[in-house]
Parts: C-alpha cells; sequence; structure tokens
C-alpha cells in the first residue's frame, strides 16, 4: 500500500503526478452526463485505441453507458512507481473499469503501445478470445513518435509550419503572460516523419488486420478523430505539418469506407471535433490562447461543450442506432459546427487584437482553461478532499 496526500506537480504543460480520486470523480461526472437507463441499451462492442483520457475517454463512456456497449480500451499509461503516483490515464481506466463491470459491462484493458505490432497482436487475440467480431473501432492515438513495425524506423511529429515561419501571440503557460510565439519552418524530413506518426498509417493496419482476422461485424463503422481549427492557427496548423498529416487521414479514410464498404457493408469516418483542454493540445503554441478566447465566447452564448457532450452529439446524431451522419462537402462530420459558427468566430476574431497579458481574464476564459487543465489530472475537483492521503498504488481491474 502506498498513501500519501497527493499534490499537484506542474510546470506548465507537464504534470507528473495525478490525483486518483479527483480522476475517478471525473470519470463519474463524465458516467452520468452519458448514462442512459439500462433498458434502453442497444449493445454491441467496440475497440477504442487511445482510451484514457479526453475524446477516446468519453468515447468509451459514451459507447457503454449510453448504449450498452462492451469495450476493449487500448492506452499506454504510467502505473505508480514508489512515491511517484500513476498517470492521470491510469486512473481514469481503473474508475472506467470497476463501474464498467458494476453495471454488467465487459470491459478489458490493454496497456502498451498500440503503434507496436506486439500490441496489435495483443488485442486480436483478446478479441477473438473474449469478444468476437466488433461494431466499433475508435482511433484516437495522439503521440510524439512513432517506430514503424515493419522498418524499424522511428518517426518524430514536430508541429511546425510549411513553407514560411509563424509569428503569432500566444500564452505562456509558465508565467501566464502573452508573449509572441515564433513556429519555425519544418523540413521535408519532419514533415514525412509527422504525416508517418499522426497520419492514416496506423489506423490501416490496424483495420486491415481486422478485416484479414474476421473481427469487424457486418456494417461496422470505424472512426478517426481530426481538428481543423480557426484561420488563426491555420498557418502553423491546418497548412503546417500536423495539417499534413490530418490530410493523410483523412485520404485514408475514404480509402478504408470504400473498402469497408465493399467488404462487410460497413464505413469509415472522420469526425473533426472541437476545440478542448488537453495536455497534448496545451504544448501547442498558440492553441491555449486561442481555446481560451473560445470557451469564453461559447459559454457566454450557451453553446460550450466538453468532450463527453461531443461523443453524446456523435453517437445521437450521426453513429448511433437509426443515426445518419451528415458530412461536409469533404465528407466528414463536423462536431465542431458550433464553435466553428459564424456568432462565435465574429467574437473571437474581434477580441483577438486586443488580448495582452493585462486583459487575458477580462477577455478569456483563461481562468476556467487552467481550472479544466488541473482537473485532467485530478486536482479541484468538487468533492475531493485533498488533505486526506489515499492510495495511489491502484491495480488495474
Amino acid at each position: 500500500m502506498a498513501e500519501q496526500v497527493v499534490v499537484p506537480r506542474m510546470r506548465g504543460f507537464i504534470a507528473t503526478s495525478a490525483h486518483p480520486a479527483g480522476c475517478a470523480q471525473m470519470v463519474a461526472g463524465q458516467i452520468a452526463r452519458a448514462r442512459r437507463d439500462a433498458e434502453g441499451w442497444t449493445g454491441g462492442k467496440a475497440l477504442i485505441l487511445g482510451s484514457s483520457a479526453g475524446y477516446g475517454l468519453a468515447t468509451r463512456i459514451v459507447a457503454a453507458f449510453r448504449y450498452g456497449m462492451d469495450t476493449l480500451g487500448v492506452f499506454y499509461e504510467r502505473p505508480a512507481k514508489g512515491e511517484r503516483t500513476a498517470s492521470a490515464g491510469w486512473y481514469n481506466t481503473r474508475a472506467f473499469t470497476e463501474a464498467a463491470r458494476a453495471d454488467g459491462l465487459k470491459a478489458v484493458n490493454i496497456n502498451g503501445d498500440a503503434f507496436s505490432t506486439e500490441v496489435l497482436q495483443q488485442a486480436l487475440a483478446t478479441l477473438k478470445a473474449e469478444f468476437g467480431p466488433i461494431d466499433l473501432v475508435v482511433h484516437s492515438l495522439a503521440a510524439p513518435q512513432r517506430t514503424d513495425p515493419v522498418t524499424g524506423v522511428t518517426h518524430r511529429s514536430v508541429l511546425k509550419a510549411i513553407g514560411q515561419s509563424v509569428q503569432e501571440k500566444t500564452v505562456d503557460l509558465y508565467t501566464g503572460e502573452v508573449v509572441i510565439a515564433d513556429v519555425p519552418v519544418a523540413t521535408d524530413e519532419e514533415i514525412e516523419g509527422t504525416v508517418a506518426v499522426m497520419g492514416g498509417a496506423d489506423l490501416e493496419r490496424w483495420v486491415d488486420a481486422l478485416l484479414e482476422a474476421g473481427l469487424l461485424a457486418r456494417n461496422a463503422k470505424v472512426m478517426a478523430y481530426s481538428y481543423i481549427g480557426p484561420h488563426v492557427t491555420w498557418p502553423y496548423y491546418h497548412h503546417g505539418t500536423i495539417g499534413r498529416a490530418k490530410a493523410d487521414l483523412e485520404a485514408t479514410c475514404k480509402r478504408l469506407d470504400a473498402r469497408l464498404a465493399r467488404e462487410i457493408e460497413g464505413h469509415c469516418y472522420v469526425s473533426v471535433n472541437k476545440s478542448i483542454v488537453t495536455q497534448a493540445a496545451s504544448a501547442i503554441p498558440i492553441v491555449p490562447l486561442y481555446v481560451s478566447v473560445a470557451y469564453g465566447v461559447m459559454k457566454e452564448q450557451g453553446v460550450h461543450e466538453e468532450a463527453i457532450d461531443q461523443m453524446i452529439r456523435l453517437f445521437e446524431d450521426h453513429i448511433g442506432p437509426g443515426a445518419e451522419p451528415t458530412f461536409d462537402a469533404q465528407g466528414r462530420i463536423r462536431l465542431d459546427d458550433r464553435e466553428m459558427h459564424e456568432d462565435i468566430q465574429q467574437v473571437v476574431t474581434a477580441r483577438w487584437p486586443r488580448i495582452d497579458t493585462d486583459h487575458l481574464d477580462t477577455l478569456t476564459d483563461w481562468a476556467g482553461c487552467q481550472l479544466a487543465f488541473r482537473q485532467l489530472f485530478g486536482f479541484d475537483v468538487p468533492g475531493v478532499d485533498y488533505d486526506a492521503p489515499v492510495e495511489i498504488d491502484l491495480p488495474l481491474p
């Protein structure tokens, strides 16, 4: 046993501690928002790649507690060691698994590198032994690097501009000051590496393996999550290295959609989701400042959504039983429609030039974003006694 009083250890977007009770409380809150009475469950089986936080966790919660789906979650999280807590995703997964099993749902977990052949083979063996053909596959992986399982080459992703560097205001996560960020130009090798990590290659590898093993049910759906963002972020994001990787992901999904339709009458969709506070997004220059403005405007206009709200809408309006998806001109599901609405973006655009350090709190929801960031790791969650020692060395059930 390793009980201790857990305190937040954070520097900027880096967090090295997580509170197990706080994480469990956050998961419970998402479950409560998603839950539907079991009499309305339609059942099914889902594989969630990247299931321990953010949109992946929210997807798993909605699939389980709104539709009664059995789930296999794949993630890469750190257990507790000595006086060091486990990662937030570890505690999130533990809380989800205990709640799902208490409701009679199957919830199986694989902790490992989803880019590796070993984890893919372990997942296939688990599906064959415990699930059978699955109805939904969600690819929600984000990582700084990926080792190609065929060539053995390790590729690294970067967030850089293409063609010319970008200078734009951002918020310094260490000091809270509004400063100018300089986003450098990527080399050809960096562009290729980012596409190799964040593009569609890994999704295609999983779908190929699942089809070959006969583990995709008739009419199965495959989902990949993407982000476009507002024009202020386009020079370094949508038109930068990450945007190039997202384009590759979308092209891959179109090929997979045609193949799935032909072989199992299934589909592969891209869902463009709204911006949310995540550890990964906090590391991206300019994005935290934009998110704080957008959060403020959307809250003022009563249309703010967290990840769980987005995933409830994805299932109800697009991919759940009886739902027919709607697409934009490029064939993508747009869950960022409320954020990108003209009424929201006009206000964001008008406020952007006026934002500086002195007006950060009045023109943005910077305080709300900081709170959301701390809550990702289980801190500042209402109802949690942070003075009480808690067990940190908790195994996954």
